[in-house]
């Protein structure tokens, strides 16, 4: 249920006389949508507020009313206009409290040394708050109009128009809010709370539309967990898919040690530009044949060198999948759960996603409320962290930001790292000058690398250390993809503190042309 316009009419009516020369004592705000103005008399600064007034700009059930109940205060952060609405409202006198133009808008209006005035459209889901100074110029705003579709009429600096539309007309107000109850039950809740209320059609609205705008907030918020445990748990399916796969690919090793053995045995037979040669298999008992694939673009002897290579990486890959696949499997059995109890009717979505953070299977809320859009930096293919004597490590951030920043936002000299055997950012710890790069550095620059790799969590990890200069890009290879032609490989053991310490200097990345 939507109030109307006349509705909004009596509510007005009822309201203004009970907070028209009171001093707005406290604005209470609660993302994303709602403000409690809180009213006393000037010279009580202890006492209780004589009337708090509900105004929310809600989508789902807009409103306006004395509010009797409790009001729940937000914990966290608030939004730039509603850090604003409480300082330019606290300590003014409310000058008037009417209804604009006869539609679903209601304007307070303060006096003091600047005048201040508090728009609330309750126009349905185009609901807004806006914040207007001497000669109503518009100084802020709720709901920002989309940068690709200015509203003339809320322009900062400009004078403020109602939005346009006819207001809608209905039948009695307080009839129309009794629907939501029986009628039986209203007529007595109303006979009750005249006597001692004088507020009673805020009384109507704060039960009816209060409880309403509680189910719809309340499901909205089931919704967007469950929206973000699903988004969770399917890239944590994903990466067990794919260890699963890889670790079946390493139960390959042995057989590719052996294909190098008997490659090793005929190398002397094999012709150049050869995709295969077949060769007698005496690893099998029955003295069978086996094939040998090969690239027909090296050398027989590179071919060899390429075939023990694999059978190397994939002996060390499995031995690192083995343990790092039960803690994926852990990580999706905690998500499955999580999203069947956020699935039930039941459910405390608050203690949910407070569990689903202490696991580390979400990150923090996003801050609530509508942001006004901030002019935004060139985007960089990389995130900045500071290592521990104070160089900068930069972390790619895709497949494609890994070239990137390889090959455009490095120097020849800086140390280039990457995990070993499993996919993962490239990181680049840049160096101020030529020579060694200090080794608890390089340390940090490998914490980062595990960190932003599908191992991150492991206890231990391999990676790629080399000069920016010994990477090189294949020819029409996928991105991220590269060789080397030096550098080594660290086997490091991953100490929380020092990764904690490093997450913590993250920051955004300077600008760049």
């Amino acid at each position: 249920m939507i109030l109307t316009a006349e509705n909004i009419g009596e509510l007005v009516r009822e309201i203004a006389p009970l907070i028209v020369g009171l001093t707005c004592r406290e604005v209470t705000a609660r993302p994303p949508r709602d403000v409690l103005l809180s009213f006393a008399k000037a010279d009580d600064k202890t006492g209780p507020p004589a009337w708090r007034v509900l105004v929310a700009a809600d989508g789902d059930a807009p409103r306006v009313h004395v509010q009797r109940g409790r009001f729940e205060r937000h914990d966290g952060p608030l939004g730039p206009f509603f850090r604003r609405l409480a300082n330019e409202l606290q300590g003014l006198t409310l000058r008037a409290c009417t209804q604009v133009a006869g539609d679903r808008i209601v304007c307070f209006e303060f006096r003091g040394d600047e005048p201040r005035t508090l728009i609330a459209e309750l126009v349905g889901r185009h609901s807004n708050l806006v914040l207007l100074g001497p000669g109503e110029r518009v100084l802020d705003m709720l709901v920002p109009p989309p940068e690709d579709k200015p509203d003339p009429r809320l322009v900062v600096g400009k004078s403020y128009a109602p939005p346009p539309g006819r207001a809608v007309k209905s039948a009695s107000p307080a009839a129309l809010l009794a629907t939501k109850f029986a009628a039986h039950d209203a007529e007595i809740a109303l006979r009750k709370h005249e006597a001692d209320n004088a507020a009673p059609l805020s009384w109507l609205v704060e039960n009816a539309l209060g409880a309403q705008a509680d189910e719809a907030r309340a499901a909205r918020e089931r919704r967007e967990l469950v929206e973000r445990l699903e988004r969770r748990h399917k890239n944590a399916r994903s990466l067990v898919f794919g260890m699963e796969a890889r670790l079946k690919a390493a139960a390959e090793a042995e057989r590719v040690q052996q294909d190098g053995e008997l490659l090793k045995a005929h190398l002397h037979e094999v012709k150049r530009g050869a995709k295969a040669i077949e060769v007698t298999d005496f690893f099998d008992p029955e003295g069978g044949s086996r094939s040998v694939k090969l690239d027909p673009k090296l050398s027989p002897q590179e071919n060899l060198e390429r075939i023990f290579t694999h059978a190397k990486k994939l002996e060390r890959s499995g031995a690192i999948v083995a343990e790092e696949i039960e803690i994926a499997r852990e990580k999706l059995a905690r998500l499955e759960a999580h999203l069947d109890a956020a699935r039930l009717d039941d459910a405390d979505i608050a203690a949910l996603f407070e569990s689903a953070l202490q696991k580390g299977l979400l990150d923090e809320k996003p801050r609530t409320g509508p942001k006004k859009r901030a002019v935004q930096a060139p985007r960089v293919p990389y995130k900045t962290f500071h290592a521990v004597h104070g160089s900068e490590i930069r972390v790619g951030r895709t497949a494609r930001d890994n070239d990137d920043l390889t090959f455009r936002h490095a120097n020849g000299n800086d140390i280039w790292l990457h995990t070993a055997d499993t996919p993962g950012s490239h990181v680049i710890l840049r160096l101020a000058r030529a020579g060694e790069p200090d080794s608890e550095e390089v340390l940090d620059a490998a914490h980062l690398a595990a960190h932003f790799s599908p191992i991150a969590g492991a206890r231990t990890a391999r990676v790629h250390m080399a000069r920016r200069k010994e990477v090189h890009k294949p020819r029409g290879a996928k991105p991220g993809l590269v060789t080397l032609s030096g550098g080594k490989i660290l086997d490091v053991r991953m100490q929380p503190e020092r990764l904690k310490r490093l997450l913590g200097t993250h920051r955004a990345p300077p600008q760049e042309g």
